[in-house]
């Protein structure tokens, strides 16, 4: 090797290394970590994280962070953003995070392999649509027999909702090629004609529409009433030794989609940055139907909770029944939910 690459070689190498003595990576967690904030230290106000993925079904987890930096009491939430359910499953398996938003029959399925989660509130109602290209001529689920959809998961309500669709119109379980693709992928692969459509949560739908490559076949509100996908799941270790943090996270979260319903422009504009997405497609989803998507009556039923361990079992997405008392948990939902006071003006 010569003596001029060898020099600089060693000056790369300095470089190199004078940035990792700099920037020191190793203390810094990557914007999408699943890294759990924890209790502060004692005498000061505490801090709990919770995960959500950028889809509505989850808006109510960064309002509840907004509306909690704005006060000075209670417990802090800061919002962690996921772009995959699987990431998700792996940090509440581990611990890295003790709450979260998630599919239902994801949180069933944890809960039967043993990680001891509750549902303590559910996320939404309805808020999926079942997107085809803006030229395909479906008029029916009937009529995408050999083409490809995507799913957020199989654990996912719009897999079952997706092939309870196909049963009510007489179609074979691979009459439609099923593909799982994270939700923020969905828009851009329809418009890369790599899927046929998809079944997600908003506001997934809504850019395909506004993008003009897609539009909506099927609102899940159509499909199965006040559908619902996602739920807040919340370890029992974080119930059992920091019950007032939970009590403080479904409060906010209640109240947070007391105000949403009413406020929902101004919920886009706060959701927008940590969503990273548009602020226009959120007030769009958010409005366009204003049912699209609700936030109201959002304590979870036997009746809602059973429908889709059913539904799972008969998918075999579960290979076993659901105890559903043993499930949820709605102990720390108030009894008179009133809307939170929330001055979106301070951002």
């Amino acid at each position: 090797m010569s003596s001029s690459l060898k020099i600089g070689l060693g000056v790369v190498a300095a470089i190199v290394l004078l940035a990792l003595l700099r920037f020191q990576p190793w203390r810094h967690a990557p914007a999408d970590a699943t890294v759990h904030t924890g209790p502060a230290a004692a005498g000061t106000r505490q801090a709990l994280t919770v995960g959500f993925l950028p889809v509505t079904c989850h808006l109510t987890c960064p309002v509840t962070d907004f509306a909690t930096h704005q006060s000075a009491t209670g417990t802090r939430f800061d919002s962690q953003r996921f772009t995959d359910f699987p990431t998700v499953a792996a940090a509440i398996k581990s611990k890295r995070l003790q709450a979260t938003f998630m599919i239902v029959p994801l949180a069933m399925k944890l809960r039967q392999d043993g990680v001891p989660v509750k549902i303590c509130y559910l996320g939404h109602r309805d808020g999926s649509e079942i997107v085809v290209g803006k030229d395909d001529p479906a008029k029916s689920l009937r009529d995408l027999k050999g083409k490809t959809l995507a799913i957020p998961s199989p654990y996912s309500n719009q897999n079952l909702v997706l092939h309870e669709l196909m049963r009510r119109q007489g179609m074979a379980e691979d009459d439609i090629k099923v593909r799982v693709l994270p939700p923020p992928q969905m828009p851009t692969a329809l418009a890369a004609h790599a899927i046929d459509g998809y079944f997600v949560g908003e506001p997934f739908c809504g850019k395909a529409e506004m993008d003009g490559t897609g539009r909506v076949l099927y609102y899940a509100k159509d499909v199965w009433p006040h559908f619902v996908s996602c739920a807040l799941v919340v370890h029992e270790d974080l119930i059992r030794d920091h019950p007032g943090q939970v009590r403080d996270l479904v409060s906010g979260i209640a109240r947070s989609g007391a105000w949403a319903d009413g406020h929902r422009l101004e919920a886009a504009k706060i959701a927008a940055p940590m969503y990273r997405q548009n602020q226009k497609l959120l007030e769009y989803v958010l409005t366009t139907p204003k049912d699209r998507v609700s936030y109201s009556m959002l304590t979870p039923t036997d009746e809602d909770l059973q429908k889709i361990a059913d539904a799972a079992l008969q998918q075999k997405v579960l290979q076993k029944p659901v105890q559903v008392s043993d499930l949820v948990d709605r102990e720390f939902i108030p009894k008179d939910i009133q809307p939170a006071d929330i001055k979106t003006a301070a951002r």
